[in-house]
């Protein structure tokens, strides 16, 4: 029996009932954008996070570009982020014309060293963006008092980060915005594309209302130039129905990442929880020198694994092709080269966890043997 990285089916038959019902009535209803289950889920969202508002559009990458333009991020600004993300993080960046810098993570979290910010601040830094890579909250304190000094914005990427606390408050509530993904394979996923913004000032959020949604308000009143970037009402539907699950889908994952822990071989490098805080788990990361050959035994084994993220933004094509520039990355450069994604879902067996733990071992024994010439 195969054990893929992600399944989404065993979480889908549990609430296929009140889901569809859902989505039934959204489509008897027939006001298929900005009715009623966004209001709801909007609202359900931002007290979830402890913010004011939270405004839905069509994904985490439309979050992040909105939350830049909102914040005033434009045409020769900087704006400071890490190389070890996915791709939309960076590419907000550029689609609103400014130019990100990066500076290096710290080796135990794998977000954003804070202690190397600060060196990369010039006159036109405007903005930083902290990852909360794969449910860990980046070190927020340092970066919001740098924020601070510098009168520059901090948005968080929190799109794998939904739940996650940072000295008991939730990501996405802690910076000038918070930005979420929905993609189906996210802690709390939808069925297609969506995403949320989370602010408590209200002229960004009445900022990014405007810019979801072609700049009108009222209807066919333009006060800007904006997008076609709103959250339909049918994955907003869904996202209200799973939202009460999440905090029992995620003490799932942490007790899963708890076995995994104890499970897996001293020699294979586990994720790290900062005392400061809460690790939601949306990936299982470890590390290990011969990440290649053990994704290729895992496969043998019928056990999926993927690799989050291989390749860093500053050696893509697309970023030398636009005029990058060599990065000094060392810390980055080394991680992605050993990082390897175990299965995690909150639906995952303990006996599933002890198999995949007993396949790991049993590659790290061979190996073990191989390096003694056995």
């Amino acid at each position: 029996m195969r054990r893929p990285l992600v399944d989404l089916k065993k979480q889908y038959q549990g609430l296929k009932e009140e889901i569809l019902a859902e989505i039934g009535q959204a489509l008897d209803g027939m006001q298929l954008f900005l009715g009623k289950n966004v209001q709801t889920f909007e609202a359900d969202f931002a007290n979830y996070c402890g913010t004011e508002f939270a405004i839905g559009v069509g994904s985490g990458t439309d979050a992040l570009h909105l939350a830049l333009r909102a914040c005033g991020i434009g045409p020769g600004d900087e704006v400071i982020t890490v190389s070890n993300t996915f791709f939309a993080t960076v590419e907000a960046i550029a689609i609103v014309g400014a130019r990100p810098v990066f500076v290096d993570i710290d080796p135990d979290t794998y977000n954003i060293d804070p202690s190397q910010i600060e060196g990369a601040i010039n006159s036109r830094t405007k903005a930083i963006i902290p990852v909360h890579l794969y449910g860990h909250p980046a070190d927020m304190d340092p970066i919001l008092e740098l924020a601070k000094s510098h009168k520059i914005k901090v948005i968080e990427d929190a799109c794998q980060s939904h739940g996650a606390e940072y000295k008991g408050r939730r990501t996405g509530s802690l910076g000038d915005a918070g930005c979420f993904s929905f993609y189906f394979t996210k802690n709390l996923g939808a069925y297609g594309e969506a995403g949320i913004i989370t602010i408590s000032d209200p002229e960004i959020a009445k900022q990014c209302r405007l810019l979801r949604d072609h700049g009108q308000d009222p209807k066919y009143y333009h006060s800007l130039f904006g997008f076609n970037a709103r959250l339909d009402e049918l994955q907003a539907a869904v996202l209200k129905v799973k939202l009460p699950h999440l905090d029992e889908w995620t003490e799932n994952r942490r007790s899963i990442a708890q076995a995994f822990d104890a499970g897996l071989p001293a020699s294979i490098v586990k994720p790290q929880e900062m005392p400061w805080g809460k690790h939601v788990y949306h990936l299982y990361v470890v590390r290990t020198p011969y990440r290649d050959q053990l994704r290729a035994w895992l496969e043998t084994k019928g056990i999926g694994a993927g690799m989050h993220y291989p390749i860093p933004i500053h050696l893509q094509k697309a970023w030398q092709d636009a005029g990058g520039g060599d990065c000094s990355l060392p810390i980055t450069e080394k991680i992605t080269e050993e990082i390897l994604s175990l299965p995690m879902y909150p639906e995952l067996s303990s006996e599933e966890v002890k198999y995949i733990c007993d396949c790991v071992q049993e590659f790290a024994e061979a190996e073990l043997h191989a390096a003694v010439g056995d």
